[in-house]
C-alpha cells in the first residue's frame, strides 16, 4: 500500500467517522470512546498482521517504516464508525443485536478483504486454504467485539443512554 492510498483511504474513513457520528447523533463521549476503541484495535489488528505473516496466513505488503506505519494505525483507528453502529445496535436490540454484529463482521470479513487483494493486488496475497480465511473471520469478530468493549470502559452501556428505549 502506497502512502498516497494511506491518504486517500484516511481521508475517505475519516468522511465516514464525521458522516456516522453525524446521522447517529453521537455525543462527545460517545466519539471519545469509539475514537478510542479504534486506537485500540488499530495496534491489535497490526499485531495480528504481523502474526499472519508469521506463520504464513498472508503476506502483506507493507512499508514497515515509521511513518507509514503511523498513517496505517491512523486509518485503522478510523475504524471507529464501526463502534459508533455497534454502540446504536446495541442500545436497540441489547446483547443479541450486538452479537449478531460480531457473528455478521466475521461473515463479512473474509470475503470483503478477498476482494481487496483481488483488487489491488500489489497490497498482498493470502496463503491457499481455510487457515487464512478463518484467521480474518476470527480477526473480524475480535475486532469488533473488543472494540466495543472497550468503547463501553469509555463511553458506559449503552443502555444508560439518554436516547435509550426506556420500558
Amino acid at each position: 500500500m502506497t502512502t498516497q492510498q494511506l491518504y486517500l483511504f484516511n481521508g475517505l474513513y475519516l468522511i465516514v467517522v464525521i458522516a456516522v457520528a453525524y446521522f447517529t447523533r453521537a455525543t462527545a463521549r460517545r466519539l471519545v470512546g469509539a475514537l478510542v476503541a479504534g486506537a485500540v484495535i488499530s495496534v491489535v489488528a497490526l499485531g495480528i498482521i504481523v502474526l499472519g505473516e508469521r506463520v504464513g496466513w498472508w503476506h502483506m505488503v507493507i512499508d514497515w517504516e515509521p511513518y507509514p506505519l503511523t498513517l496505517l494505525l491512523i486509518g485503522l483507528a478510523e475504524c471507529a464508525f464501526i463502534y459508533l453502529l455497534t454502540w446504536r445496535i446495541a442500545r436497540r436490540f441489547g446483547s443479541r443485536g450486538l452479537a449478531m454484529s460480531v457473528v455478521g463482521a466475521a461473515i463479512i470479513g473474509p470475503p470483503r478483504d478477498y476482494w481487496y487483494m483481488a483488487t489491488f493486488p500489489e497490497w498482498g496475497a493470502y496463503a491457499p486454504g481455510p487457515a487464512p480465511v478463518i484467521a480474518i473471520a476470527a480477526t473480524y469478530a475480535l475486532i469488533v467485539g473488543l472494540g466495543h468493549a472497550v468503547m463501553w470502559l469509555v463511553a458506559g452501556p449503552s443502555t444508560a443512554d439518554q436516547l435509550a428505549r426506556r420500558g
